[in-house]
């Protein structure tokens, strides 16, 4: 039987067992009190589990209290009774822990638990002490005194009670104060910090005698439904807030936009951070670390920003994080505050590094008309050339020889070459001497003069066109680009640590260099690489797109191309694990976004990719690497005639030997 099979059966058990015992149910506790208890759940609104720590209370009293999950029919009411019959001075802290961990273990829905403490029973205020944590997260506590005799406790009673305890901000503990025999007020406590005094705000009133209500009524005294809106305000408390700063000049300008391009996403955060403070009704004091932070193996503990978030010396990261599965167990990430990444920025090399020019002018049903014309040609002249030497000679066999060189012979292999030559515009050393033959020709000549004259006006547009083969990271690597990374501390990790096969091999190929230095280079250099092309700068977007267009001309900013290499999204605002100011900073950096204050910020210090204003006019002269087809065309073809020179020599010499 699971444990919320054992819950469901208490109450039936209970109720069961006194039913056949006959106990009274008469109570020394008010019933007024249950009743206000009763009221405060429907209040809260949310289906509740209420465990309740009330060992010195007697069977009809605690029956008196199940009602109240009776009633309403949503609570799940649990009676925890600690091992002895009472825990006083002499239980030892073995027991107590026991106690204490085998009822408020956390699960997914300790946000829905209610926890009900009566401070007259014995080891109370100890439970108290031992819960850490769990005033403060996601539990809600219900302290109440059913002491007897004289006047009503006053809040003070509770402020002792609570005075070295962390009943921190995101809390949720109500105290019971009794002001009369009718009324009953509900009041929270709770302090901005550990160190911080006490805090109270008035919750709700409940009241026995409304008339028209048989339970009372109770009157909502809040403020704000959201508790974490209702305490916004921190009075002034001082909030630690770490961020990364890798440049020291920084310091000297982080509000006033210049060098917008160093250390530009602690800038942007460092001004969010300042109107978030301001929101919260707080003070921040900063410091300033080297790096994000990152695990260190070899001393098993977390070194920067994170560092100071794990070790308690900071409660805000005002440079936020890229979002990494081993963060997520010791920091909070909130909200995305910079619209920023890192990409390789390169131009797009021209048409001819990625493809062969000389066959993209026509589609390939182009190129097939085109050879059919030459060979249908070529057949339909010889066949005009055949019949044209029998009818002149009478002869039906083979047509005799031409009286002269420079006429053409009735062979295939003259008709082939003259039209190859006329598609390349070479024109022919020998002409057909009928009229039907010299029509065939001029027509063929005519219809691939036209086609040249587009192939060639295609090409030279093609070799001033830009490629757009290179999309994605393969291509990137297999591209002849020359490869060069921003020298930065989360550059350097990201690259050093990739595991993912393509990237990796992009690492192992490109960036490292087994002798002499790797290619993590300054800004500017990396920078003006990318101008003189074929280069490719893994970079922060909005940090090389700002050099960008402060040095290049107009021409030179058309054709960027970008390509992601880490496997990331935008930097997360992040803050301590399980830190009680996480609710209102979370709401105060949406409420930033909402407002418009963080695009403002964004768009002020993160630069756009630059337009290209200069239609990219600009002539790109013809290089070695444009006409490589045609270099390798040449080299081939002189290779074959070499060939065929000595295979044809070899064969006449040993002809002659022979005769």
């Amino acid at each position: 039987m699971g444990g919320r099979d054992k819950q469901d059966l208490i109450l039936p058990l209970m109720i069961a067992s006194l039913l056949l015992s006959g106990h009274s149910v008469a109570a020394a506790v008010d019933a007024s009190m249950v009743g206000a208890v009763g009221a405060l759940l429907k209040l809260i609104g949310t289906p509740l589990k209420v465990t309740a720590f009330l060992e010195c209370w007697n069977e009809g009293e605690k029956l008196m209290f199940a009602r109240i999950g009776l009633s309403g029919g949503r609570h799940l009411m649990q009676f925890v009774e600690p091992r002895r019959a009472s825990l006083d001075a002499r239980t030892d802290v073995k027991d107590m822990d026991n106690y204490r961990n085998a009822t408020l273990d956390e699960d997914a829905e300790s946000h829905q638990t209610l926890v009900v403490v009566d401070l007259r029973c014995n080891g109370s205020e100890r439970l108290l002490a031992e819960a850490g944590q769990r005033l403060y997260l996601n539990y809600r506590w219900l302290l109440m005194d059913s002491s007897e005799g004289g006047a009503p406790l006053g809040i003070e009673h509770y402020l002792a009670v609570l005075q070295d305890l962390p009943a921190l901000v995101s809390s949720e503990i109500f105290v019971m104060l009794k002001e009369d025999g009718q009324s009953i007020r509900f009041m929270q406590v709770y302090r901005v910090s550990q160190n911080s005094e006490l805090l109270t705000e008035h919750y709700a009133l409940w009241n026995a005698t409304v008339p028209g209500a048989t339970e009372g009524a109770m009157i909502d005294l809040r403020t704000h439904k959201v508790t974490s809106v209702r305490r916004k305000d921190l009075h002034g408390h001082y909030l630690r807030a770490s961020m990364v700063i890798t440049n020291p000049d920084t310091l000297n300008h982080l509000t006033d936009y210049k060098d917008k391009h160093i250390d530009t996403i602690t800038k942007v955060n460092y001004i969010l951070t300042n109107y978030l403070v301001a929101y919260l009704g707080a003070e921040v004091n900063y410091t300033r670390v080297t790096t994000w932070g990152y695990y260190n193996t070899t001393t098993g503990m977390w070194d920067g920003m994170i560092g100071e978030l794990v070790h308690d010396t900071a409660d805000l990261g005002a440079s936020p994080l890229f979002f990494t599965t081993d963060r997520i167990a010791v920091i909070e990430y909130l909200a995305m505050t910079s619209e920023t990444r890192s990409k390789f920025i390169f131009r797009s090399p021209k048409l001819s590094y990625t493809e062969n020019v000389f066959v993209l002018p026509f589609d390939d049903k182009v190129w097939i008309c085109v050879i059919a014309v030459i060979i249908v040609s070529s057949v339909l002249l010889l066949v005009t050339l055949w019949a044209e030497w029998r009818i002149a000679s009478g002869d039906l066999e083979m047509p005799p020889a031409p009286p002269d060189s420079s006429t053409m012979a009735a062979s295939l292999r003259d008709t082939l070459l003259m039209m190859y030559g006329a598609s390349c515009q070479q024109g022919s050393a020998v002409l057909p001497r009928s009229c039907s033959a010299r029509t065939i020709t001029m027509l063929t000549f005519t219809v691939l003069m036209f086609l040249y004259a587009s192939y060639s006006a295609n090409i030279v547009a093609l070799l001033q066109s830009p490629s757009t083969k290179i999309q994605t990271l393969e291509d990137l690597l297999g591209s002849r680009l020359k490869f060069g990374v921003h020298d930065t501390v989360f550059n350097r990790h990201y690259f050093t640590h990739a595991t993912e096969p393509t990237r990796r091999a992009l690492y192992e190929q490109k960036i490292r260099r087994p002798y002499g230095p790797d290619a993590f280079i300054a800004l500017e250099q990396g920078i003006d690489r990318i101008r003189h092309g074929l280069y490719a700068f893994h970079v922060e977007q909005g940090v090389g797109y700002k050099v960008i267009s402060e040095t290049y001309q107009e021409d030179e900013k058309c054709g960027l191309q970008e390509i992601q290499y880490l496997q990331v999204i935008d930097p997360y605002y992040a803050i301590q694990k399980n830190s009680s100011y996480k609710e209102m900073v979370k709401i105060g950096l949406f409420r930033l976004n909402e407002h418009g204050i963080q695009y403002r910020e964004n768009d002020k210090l993160y630069t756009k990719k630059p337009t290209c204003s200069g239609g990219g006019g600009k002539f790109v002269p013809v290089s070695l690497v444009d006409v490589e087809p045609a270099v390798w065309i040449i080299l081939w073809g002189s290779g074959l005639a070499s060939g065929f020179f000595l295979t044809e020599r070899l064969y006449f010499r040993f002809l002659r030997r022979k005769i």
